[in-house]
């Protein structure tokens, strides 16, 4: 099962942002299944990273892919951030709606939404450029290594985000467990992991391409952030899910979790 998993040479192949993009990612024209979890994901930040939520200096996005939605809320409360992602492609769709090129794609109903859950949708302009001036550096990652920023090292953060993500990345819940001890290491004693996870899901679709999940439960999810060295301080679960035909699932789990102080 392992050898099918799939790598990042098929990733770096075949994972076309556009594509992940128009289908996962639009208010206005993608299905309704896919945008309920992106407002899922987006109110469940604006609580976590809102008025008395976390804040700190710096917050690493690990696995960011080709979006930027997960960070609108995070930017006003951390002022050096770090994308990072496995492939060219979406590295390169990140610089590209960071440095405004012609072309980037148009992130602006999640904006406006992030701005509406805090109270002002008039300035999404400005928070558009409110995250784009607190993004620092874009990098590669890959959450197998010790250290999933290599070669690059960064202090220890106050905070790490990860969307959407370890499941892909991940073959079995073993690998998933060692990627989230992996991710701890990037912390500081008590700092953060925010993380959202698509429950029972094994595989989505990208255009006509077939990318590998592993299909985690609600229960195995709590168990292996506990066990990387964290205490649960907010779980959130949500019946919304994908469209069968994109990512058959069972729903979303939303994890903030403090880091235990070294003993």
């Amino acid at each position: 099962m392992e050898g099918s998993f799939t790598g990042e040479d098929e990733y770096q192949k075949n994972f076309l942002p556009r594509e992940y993009l128009a289908t996962y990612c639009s208010f206005s024209s993608g299905p309704a299944p896919e945008a309920e979890v992106l407002k899922f994901n987006l109110e469940c930040l604006h609580k976590t990273f809102g008025p008395g939520g976390l804040k700190g200096d710096t917050l690493i996005d690990i696995g960011t892919g080709p979006t930027i939605y997960q960070l609108l809320a995070a930017c006003e409360s951390f002022q050096d951030i770090t994308l990072s992602d496995l492939t060219d492609r979406n590295r390169e769709e990140l610089e590209k709606w960071l440095k405004k090129e012609p072309g980037a794609y148009d992130w602006s109903p999640a904006v406006k939404y992030a701005c509406e859950l805090e109270g002002d949708s008039g300035r999404w302009r400005e928070k558009e450029e409110k995250l784009r001036a607190v993004v620092k550096r874009v990098l590669k990652c890959d959450v197998h290594l010790g250290n999933p920023l290599a070669p690059a090292v960064l202090p220890p953060a106050d905070c790490v985000l990860t969307l959407l993500a370890m499941e892909c990345a991940c073959c079995s819940l073993d690998t998933y467990r060692t990627a989230l001890r992996n991710l701890a290491s990037l912390l500081k004693p008590e700092g953060h992991l925010v993380t959202s996870i698509i429950l029972r899901v094994s595989c989505y679709m990208v255009g006509n391409h077939r990318f590998s999940s592993v299909a985690l439960e609600k229960e195995e999810v709590e168990q292996a952030v506990l066990d990387a060295g964290f205490d649960i301080e907010q779980l959130l679960h949500s019946p919304c899910k994908y469209s069968p035909a994109n990512a058959a699932s069972s729903g979303v789990c939303f994890i903030v979790a403090r880091k235990r102080p070294e003993p």
